[in-house]
C-alpha cells in the first residue's frame, strides 16, 4: 500500500495526474485496503487478488484520451469501437478509456477490476452473498459488488476482458 501512495504522489508531482485523479486513485486504494482487512479478519476467508484486470476510466473524449497514453506511454490500443471506448493495455492490465455518459460530472473512474486466483463463478457468487453484498453477475467470469464507500469493484477470472 505505501508502495501504491508513493507511486501516486510521484505521478501528481510529475503532473500525469491532477489533484482530482490523485484523490479519486488515493480514495479507491483506502478503500481498496478497507474492504481486505475484514477477509483477514474473519479467519481468511473471502479471495486472493493476483492483479489489476483493468480501470475503466469515463472521459470527455475517449478518442484525445487514446492518443495520449498511447503516445506518451506506449500503451497498445485494442478494442476500439471508433466511437465511443478502446482498451489500452500496459504489463498485464489495461485501461478503459470510455466517453462519459451523460450524466456524469466529468472525467472518473468508474470501477476498477480485480483478478482473483482460482477463479469460481458459483464460490464467489456465495461468498458475496455470505457478506451481505450485492453481487451483479457482469459476465460469466466477473461479478459486480460495492466496497464500504459505494465505489464499483469488480472481481474477475484471469481470462475475463471487460
Amino acid at each position: 500500500m505505501e508502495h501504491l501512495i508513493a507511486k501516486l504522489l510521484h505521478d501528481f508531482e510529475q503532473g500525469k495526474m491532477n489533484r482530482r485523479q490523485l484523490i479519486q486513485s488515493l480514495a479507491m486504494a483506502a478503500s481498496a485496503a478497507a474492504a481486505a482487512a475484514p477477509a483477514r479478519a474473519a479467519g481468511g476467508r473471502g479471495f486472493k487478488a493476483v492483479a489489476v484486470n483493468h480501470i475503466s476510466y469515463q472521459v470527455a473524449d475517449y478518442a484525445r484520451t487514446r492518443d495520449f497514453y498511447a503516445g506518451l506511454l506506449g500503451m497498445q490500443v485494442s478494442h476500439d469501437d471508433g466511437r465511443r471506448q478502446c482498451y489500452l493495455a500496459f504489463g498485464d492490465t489495461f485501461l478503459l478509456a470510455r466517453n462519459a455518459r451523460g450524466d456524469a460530472s466529468g472525467p472518473r473512474i468508474d470501477h476498477m477490476a480485480y483478478t482473483i486466483e482460482n477463479w469460481d463463478k458459483n464460490a464467489v457468487e456465495a461468498e458475496l452473498k455470505r457478506r451481505d453484498l450485492p453481487a451483479r453477475l457482469d459476465t460469466e467470469d466477473s461479478f459486480h459488488t460495492k466496497d464500504p464507500d459505494g465505489f464499483d469493484v469488480q472481481i474477475s477470472g484471469k481470462n475475463m476482458h471487460a
